[in-house]
């Protein structure tokens, strides 16, 4: 494994993490308790030690899962990174989307990252991860209704009771990120990336760089479907927001699934999956530090780390980038 120092922090975070978002089985059909503990257990056997959670992810159900699989593990040699300011209960904040929990009950989600509800956030997340503190904090996605520094001095507060490392946030633009920085020492954005999903390379991609901060890409993938495995009309499991996505669309399918056959020799010459060599790639690209990656099973979580044994070429990533340029999706 890679590992890579966490923007001016001392936190050094394996270059493949461990996405559990789907471990949490929210919006992902379900999941499997038992293999997603297995799943995390295997990539920290291959050098995956950091994990990214989230109150959201089903619940607390995702934030339990982690909990118990890092259970007896050593804990100074695990990075945990997750999040708040996404809410279920209640209304305050603003709204952000209707959904449905792990149970098909439907819910209301908001977001709110006023300093109580951080406060209390923190101590729920410590208790089902069963640790005492969390190496990255990061706001899940940014609250209108509340100012910029009463959430960054909540996440002070927490880093001065021990209980918080270090503070990050999640899909930031600029702005959002100049303004927060004025408060408290940010060391990373984790925002969505991916070879189909680029547009963060225009600005906020130089900001990090410039000041010295980290990207944390999530769904590297697109979510599966750049690992070829994903076909026109393809069935998702109801709950699958997949399903209304235009990413997904039979066209859009077929044309990045020719693009995959384009670099699948260069898999190939290296006796990699697609998966493997698309996540190399990521992790290759400017400011990128580390490809946030989820698992079903022990299996998945594996070829996932592997990933970052591959080496790529100039030349070889200069080709896969005329490939993608190419790539005309309907979106």
């Amino acid at each position: 494994m890679e590992y890579r120092k966490l923007g001016n922090s001392d936190l050094n975070v394996s270059a493949v993490t461990f996405g559990a978002w789907a471990a949490g089985g929210w919006m992902w059909g379900g999941t499997e308790r038992s293999e997603a503990v297995e799943a995390i257990r295997a990539g920290f056997d291959y050098g995956v030690t950091s994990i990214d959670t989230a109150p959201a992810y089903g619940q607390g159900t995702s934030e339990e899962i982690v909990g118990e699989a890092i259970k007896g593990m050593p804990r100074d040699k695990i990075q945990i990174l997750t999040k708040y300011g996404l809410s279920w209960e209640g209304t305050k904040g603003e709204f952000f989307f209707n959904s449905k929990n792990n149970q098909g009950k439907p819910i209301d989600i908001y977001r709110y990252s006023g300093k109580e509800s951080i406060i209390k956030e923190c101590e729920t997340s410590l208790r089902l991860l069963g640790t005492d503190y969390i190496d990255l904090y990061q706001i899940h996605w940014a609250d209108p209704t509340t100012p910029v520094q009463e959430t960054m001095e909540a996440v002070a507060q927490l880093i001065k009771e021990g209980k918080v490392r270090y503070a990050g946030v999640c899909n930031y633009d600029v702005s959002l990120m100049k303004e927060a920085a004025k408060y408290i020492n940010l060391v990373s954005d984790q925002v969505s990336y991916s070879m189909v999903k680029r547009d963060i390379e225009q600005d906020l991609v130089p900001y990090l760089i410039e000041n010295n901060k980290s990207v944390l890409a999530y769904s590297p993938l697109q979510r599966g479907l750049l690992s070829g495995k994903i076909k026109p009309g393809h069935l998702f499991a109801e709950g699958d927001t997949r399903i209304d996505q235009p990413y997904y669309s039979d066209q859009n399918i077929t044309l990045i699934n020719a693009f995959l056959q384009k670099i699948k020799p260069l898999a190939d010459d290296k006796k990699a999956t697609l998966s493997q060599l698309v996540i190399r790639w990521t992790i290759e690209q400017p400011g990128i530090t580390i490809a946030l990656v989820g698992a079903r099973n022990a299996a998945q979580s594996v070829e996932n780390a592997k990933a970052a044994q591959l080496k790529l070429s100039s030349d070889e990533i200069n080709f896969m980038n005329a490939e993608l340029d190419k790539l005309k999706l309907d979106l």
